[in-house]
């Protein structure tokens, strides 16, 4: 596996030496459009709970509907997008490979956990909810998350216990041994590009500028961007403004005229043609939703 540098990596801090994992209740496109490609040092499994998505993992596209579940290594270029109108709602660990002791001295960290966490050793990324052994791994899933939703140390004990049956179930079997295939050409100018959309999304960017940017021919950066992000370089582009404009929706009250020009549409009507088309309805719709989903939220609380 390509090892990225610093400059690519999600700035978001997902675990410390104290609490060593965060739990995501992820709902797309209700929270955020999507999940635009990124990476980060710790592991990641992701638990659908309903309705469909696309997963992009090392360079493979994998469809998950309920049930499914994705354990993901540290360093590994993913995403996720919904498909379909129900949306896709999935639960997402994050947790620092030193939770289960990587950093230790034994065996099991020596032979399994450090090149897991290294990316000298792979398991399969996906497990259906149909497979064989599914049960088990199912079963432990549920435990996990119902232990990170605690954030209690008790709970934490049996979490940390569970995370280490996930992977040993996962590694006592010879399918889910076998390591996946990630396609790495260009994958290195891609990161490039990634983080220099991430800095300039709000300005105009092209094709031809991008390619310039990594030193790579238009049709070949192309090419490896769809092949590593699972969508073109213009669709993460809309994603990356998408992304901006519903974080401005719902924590603001700026006019959506404004959203659109301060996250880097030309226009009013493309915006809310782009928005539409990424998160299934308008600006002001996609404001009212998530205030009205707020308000019932507080109101299940008190």
């Amino acid at each position: 596996m390509l090892i990225p540098g610093k400059e690519t990596e999600e700035k978001r801090r997902h675990s410390t030496a104290y609490i060593p994992y965060s739990y995501y209740d992820c709902r797309l496109p209700t929270y955020f459009a999507s999940v635009p490609l990124h990476w980060h040092s710790e592991f990641e499994l992701d638990y659908v709970v309903a309705g469909a998505g696309e997963f992009t993992c090392g360079g493979e596209k994998l469809l998950a509907g309920p049930g499914d579940l994705m354990l993901l290594p540290p360093s590994m270029l993913h995403a996720a997008y919904p498909r379909g109108e129900a949306g896709l709602n999935y639960y997402a660990l994050v947790f620092s490979p030193a939770f289960l002791g990587a950093g230790l001295g034994d065996r099991c960290s020596v032979e399994l956990l450090r090149p897991l966490a290294e990316g000298t050793r792979q398991l399969r990324c996906c497990t259906a909810s149909g497979s064989t052994g599914y049960p088990a791994l199912g079963q432990t899933a549920e435990r996990i998350f119902a232990c990170a939703r605690g954030q209690l140390p008790l709970p934490e004990l049996l979490l940390k216990s569970e995370l280490l049956r996930l992977l040993w179930l996962l590694a006592s079997d010879q399918e889910s041994a076998r390591p996946h295939t990630v396609r790495e050409g260009g994958e290195a100018a891609v990161r490039a590009a990634l983080e220099y959309m991430q800095r300039h999304y709000q300005e105009p960017v092209h094709i031809a500028q991008l390619a310039q940017t990594v030193h790579l021919s238009e049709s070949y950066f192309m090419a490896s961007f769809k092949r590593a992000a699972g969508v073109s370089a213009m669709e993460y582009l809309a994603q990356l403004r998408a992304n901006a404009a519903c974080e401005a929706l719902t924590g603001t009250a700026r006019p959506v005229a404004e959203i659109a020009s301060a996250v880097g549409f030309g226009n009013l009507s493309n915006f809310n043609r782009q928005f539409k088309k990424i998160v299934g309805c308008t600006p002001m719709e996609y404001r009212r939703k998530v205030a009205w989903e707020k308000l019932e939220q507080e109101k299940d609380r008190n």
